[in-house]
């Protein structure tokens, strides 16, 4: 019995000792199975993400590139390229507003042949392209080879990331670009795409490996791998993502699928080439950590019910335990697979970029939808999942979808179709799905609505041809206005002609190619200095400078030597602007005013000779005053003195009387000693202007009760004709002040200072708007500016209601061994 006991617990402790081992032995079985179908599965998932991401690359490119094409085509924009006017670049401007808006994209412009942006739907922004050279850029120099071409790189002047697709624009005869257009796609959508891994760690990288998208921020604009000199140098020469600097992740590869950073973290590796960016991959890294993670936490939970099974079936045979953890083993394996044909379905639906998704089996049978598909049908998921999915349309439909999936499944390519369903248009793509085999196992659908593009499409038709049609009209009206401006610079009496920024002439009209014997043709790209005397060019370009560098129009007077000797023109010279609001050029309009500048000489002369006379008949008639009628007041006063003492004593009468005719006859010779004065003062002639000056400031003082300041400084001796005009300029202008100002003050002043004498008489009565007195006919400030005139000098009047009124007489004077200029 006790042998028994002791070979039952024998057996017992054997049983449990192969029962132990057994389990032990199968755990690890199981653990060693789970972790290579956990990075089975890891690999599989990993290569259809890859998969997909590159697909959906490839297809937003291409859609970018279709676009392009299509706005390469516009006539507008070979209009501006051809012929750069501004309504033309208003058009072409137009277009690719339109394209901008329609396309969602960051910036739409358009490139001359030397790469210079002429027309752009950010012109108005701080950051315009307009006018910026890109002729480094590669994606211009293969556009201008005649390639279409993918650039993805950093923006130079917005420092944006963006996918710039170029297109070449060719004229009518398609032999050479005549520019290149281009779009700057956002990269928004495939940042939303790459932000959407749950799983390890996405990046699009260059040839170099420098990561230009990744859902890790910290990964952007570094590289992958370790770089070498010369990829550090590469990159910073092409400034494709602009002046760095790049750092190293700290990544490099152990193998062609793993790789491991400086910290010695492994990660498994998978990459694939983007096909329309040949030397880009989409590179997908899963840390070995992470999937072996996985595998613990599932067999953990496996293990948890493996003991507990064992405990209560310790006693059982151990055939009973293999054959039941085989059978576990079985469902467990189709389990996993079961779960990986359902993850790869919602990866599938997830990951997809579109509206609708289904997910159907070879026969097209519904196996899994998204909402938007379920609401397309019009039912709910659950009443959708295992029906025949070309049951739920028309059969005329049905007949078409079902030769669609059966052309995937047979051929295990992708197919692609639109059509209108309840006047929305869908754009549908069907992908094969294979299994471990090979085979086409699943078909993937999914519908994307294009209904926004169509109209987006259509609109464009309709508005291209409302422009042609308003084109037309534009070059009819600019045909009609470029008539009537040839005919008036024809037929106009002027010289009318126009100046680019360099001075250089555009166009002349005819009145210039008759005067001067050259054509527009012969003029076109030439200086003045190369058509005029080196005098008449210097005085040319000096007017021209003004008007360029102060952007304001002026006026001058112009002497040109011609064939009948030297002529005067009046050019009257404006400033051009182009569509940014720069000075281009500029335009002169010049008069021929000789013959006026000679009845002008001769007016002067004429009048200066009548002031002259004036002056002598004032001085013959204030000496006559003086002389002859002084003379006789005096002898009557003498008379009239002796007749009062005579009287005194016998008539007093009488004497009184003769007193009074003696006080009359001292107050007439008063008077007419002030006239003559008046009429012209001796002391002007005797002892110059500055005298002259201070006595009259003294006697008007006197007569008006005006407080009279007078000052001089740094005035010598002037000639008898610049003494008259001054002292006459300063007559009047005190006269008026004590007419019509209402002053309690006024200061004359004269002055020399840099060869320049000034007169000024300033007061501070009520003062007047000085803009009416322009062009006054007021005989006493004519008379005045007619005096400057005269002596070579100007008549400045300034004045503000109740701020008193200033009157400037300024005239060129040399030193005394010079003469007066």
């Amino acid at each position: 019995m006790k042998t028994s006991r002791v070979n039952l617990h024998a057996i017992v402790i054997a049983l449990s000792l192969l029962a132990f081992l057994s389990v032990s032995a199968a755990g690890y079985l199981y653990y060693a199975s789970s972790k290579k179908a956990a990075f089975r599965e890891s690999d599989r998932e990993a290569s259809l993400y890859v998969e997909t991401i590159k697909n959906h690359l490839a297809l937003f490119l291409s859609e970018n590139l279709k676009s392009v094409k299509a706005l390469a085509g516009m006539e507008a924009l070979k209009n501006a390229l051809s012929n750069p006017e501004v309504h033309r670049i208003t058009e072409a401007n137009a277009i690719l507003d339109h394209f901008h808006d329609a396309l969602n994209a960051d910036v739409c412009y358009l490139m001359s042949s030397d790469a210079t942006t002429i027309a752009s739907s950010n012109r108005a922004a701080p950051d315009s392209f307009v006018g910026q050279n890109y002729a480094f850029r590669p994606y211009f120099k293969k556009a201008m080879s005649g390639q279409a071409t993918v650039y993805m790189a950093r923006g130079i002047t917005s420092k944006k990331r963006g996918i710039y697709c170029s297109h070449p624009v060719y004229g009518t005869d398609r032999t050479a670009p005549m520019g290149v257009v281009v779009i700057k796609a956002p990269i928004d959508p495939l940042e939303k795409e790459f932000s959407q891994t749950y799983r390890g760690t996405l990046a699009l990288v260059d040839p170099h490996g420098l990561a230009f998208l990744s859902n890790r921020k910290d990964w952007l604009y570094h590289f992958l791998w370790k770089p070498s000199p010369q990829d550090i140098s590469e990159i910073s020469q092409g400034r494709q993502f602009g002046r760095g600097p790049w750092h190293w992740t700290g990544l490099g590869m152990k193998d062609d699928t793993h790789a491991e950073n400086l910290s010695g973290e492994a990660y498994v590796v998978y990459r694939t080439d983007v096909e329309t960016y040949p030397g880009w991959q989409v590179v997908y890294l899963q840390s070995v950590k992470e999937i072996s993670k996985r595998v613990s936490v599932s067999l953990l939970k496996m293990t948890g019910l493996v003991i507990l099974t064992v405990c209560v079936f310790i006693g059982l045979l151990i055939l009973f335990l293999y054959r039941k953890a085989s059978l576990l083993i079985a469902q467990r394996r189709a389990a996993e697979e079961a779960l990986r044909e359902s993850e790869k379905t919602a990866l599938a639906l997830l990951n997809a970029p579109t509206e609708s998704a289904l997910l159907l089996d070879t026969h097209g049978t519904i196996l899994a939808l998204n909402k938007p598909a379920a609401e397309r049908f019009g039912k709910s998921a659950q009443e959708l999942n295992g029906s025949n999915a070309f049951e739920q349309f028309p059969a005329g439909i049905a007949k078409a979808r079902r030769a669609y999936h059966e052309w995937v499944v047979r051929s295990g390519k992708p197919f692609r179709y639109e059509d209108n369903r309840e006047g929305r248009w869908l754009n549908t793509n069907v992908y094969p799905v294979f299994d471990a085999k090979g085979q086409v196992s699943r078909v993937a659908i999914f519908s994307h609505d294009v209904t926004d593009q169509k109209n987006a499409e259509e609109e464009l038709r309709v508005a291209k041809e409302k422009l042609t049609q308003y084109s037309k009209g534009l070059e009819r009206r600019v045909k009609k206005r470029t008539r009537e401006i040839t005919s008036i610079l024809k037929y106009t009496p002027a010289v009318v002609f126009i100046k680019n920024e360099e001075m250089q002439y555009t166009l002349v009209n005819s009145k210039f190619e008759e005067l001067f014997g050259l054509t527009n043709e012969d003029i076109q790209g030439k200086t003045d200095y190369d058509i005029f005397p080196k005098e008449s060019a210097d005085q040319f370009r000096k007017s021209d400078l003004q008007v360029l560098t102060e952007g304001r129009a002026c006026q001058v007077e112009e002497v040109v030597s011609q064939n009948h000797g030297l002529h005067t023109y009046l050019s009257t010279k404006f400033p051009l602007y182009d569509e940014n609001g720069s000075v281009s050029g500029l335009c002169g309009i010049a008069t021929d005013i000789t013959a006026l500048k000679k009845a002008q000489d001769q007016l002067r002369r004429l009048s200066g000779s009548i002031i002259t006379g004036q002056e002598k008949e004032r001085r013959v008639i204030a000496r006559e005053l003086h002389d002859e009628l002084g003379q006789m007041l005096t002898a009557l006063r003498i008379d009239s003195v002796w007749i009062w003492e005579r009287l005194k004593e016998q008539d007093k009468q009488a004497a009184e009387r003769a007193f009074s005719m003696m006080h009359l006859i001292d107050k007439s010779i008063d008077e007419v000693r002030s006239m003559a004065t008046r009429l012209r003062p001796g002391v002007l002639d005797d002892l110059g202007l500055i005298p002259a000056l201070e006595w009259y400031t003294t006697d008007f003082e006197k007569r008006t009760g005006i407080d009279c300041r007078f000052k001089h400084s740094n005035v010598d001796r002037v000639n008898n004709i610049l003494a008259t005009a001054a002292y006459r300029i300063a007559q009047e202008a005190l006269t008026n002040v004590a007419r019509h100002s209402q002053a309690i003050q006024v200061d004359v002043t004269l002055q020399r200072s840099n060869g320049i004498l000034t007169l000024a008489v300033i007061d501070n009565g009520r003062g007047f708007d000085a803009q009416d007195m322009m062009g006054s006919d007021c005989l006493g400030i004519a008379g005045m500016r007619e005096r400057a005139g005269l002596v070579g000098g100007s008549l400045e009047i300034r004045s503000e209601p109740q701020e008193g009124t200033a009157v400037f007489f300024k005239v060129p004077i040399h030193d005394q061994n010079g003469d007066r200029s």
